[in-house]
């Protein structure tokens, strides 16, 4: 560890996953998101392995999509939503992880358990119309351990926001996925650049 101007500056992995600062983000991981993955079998493996070995040791935030009421959502969410459906009309949308039913539950394998944060979330950034990066401060936590679906999008999209808020980004590589392998791909690629990049079983193995 080095010091700057009285800032302490991590300077490896095991440093950097301290147990004593740091908290496990498991984005998205509902039904919906899960069933449309390339792989599957080995996400929720992999994820489900990661999740019993930090559970104990540091926070575990799940973060959950709940879109706005309809009449507060974004001109541009109705247009973004249009395109991903191929719909010339809002109307035509389908109605898209709703709160209770099954699409929007957590695969039984890596369910939150007590103790476990639940964060509702409205955009594809963790901080934005939450109260999570008060609570991690609150928590004196540095680095966030980003694992979920999917890669391209709310993944790399939070861990640049968590970067730009000072947060040391770490993304679990075999523990982040898509509907889109190609984007994945070039998502990880792309962070690998910016941030922390390591397997999970690199993680585990200095925590």
């Amino acid at each position: 560890m080095k010091k700057a101007s009285g800032i302490e500056i991590y300077e490896n992995l095991k440093e950097i996953i301290n147990p004593g600062h740091s908290c496990l983000v498991v984005w998205d991981v509902q039904n919906a998101l899960v069933s449309r993955i390339y792989n599957k079998p080995e996400f929720v493996s992999n994820i489900k392995n990661l999740v019993n070995i930090l559970r104990g040791k540091m926070p575990i935030a799940y973060t959950l999509i709940t879109p706005p009421e309809k009449e507060f959502r974004s001109s541009w969410s109705y247009y973004a939503m249009m395109r991903r459906f191929g719909v010339d009309d809002p109307a035509k949308l389908p109605e898209f992880i709703v709160k209770g039913s099954n699409d929007a539950n957590i695969p039984e394998d890596v369910a939150p358990k007590a103790g476990d944060i639940l964060l509702e979330k409205p955009t594809a950034s963790i901080f934005i119309g939450t109260y999570f990066e008060q609570m991690m401060k609150n928590r004196n936590i540095k680095t966030l351990i980003f694992t979920g679906i999917a890669t391209e999008m709310g993944i790399e999209s939070s861990a640049r926001d968590a970067a730009n808020r000072g947060f040391y980004p770490v993304i679990a590589t075999d523990c982040v996925s898509s509907m889109d392998k190609d984007a994945h791909s070039r998502s990880l690629e792309n962070m690998k650049k910016m941030f922390i990049c390591e397997s999970s079983q690199t993680i585990a193995e200095n925590i």
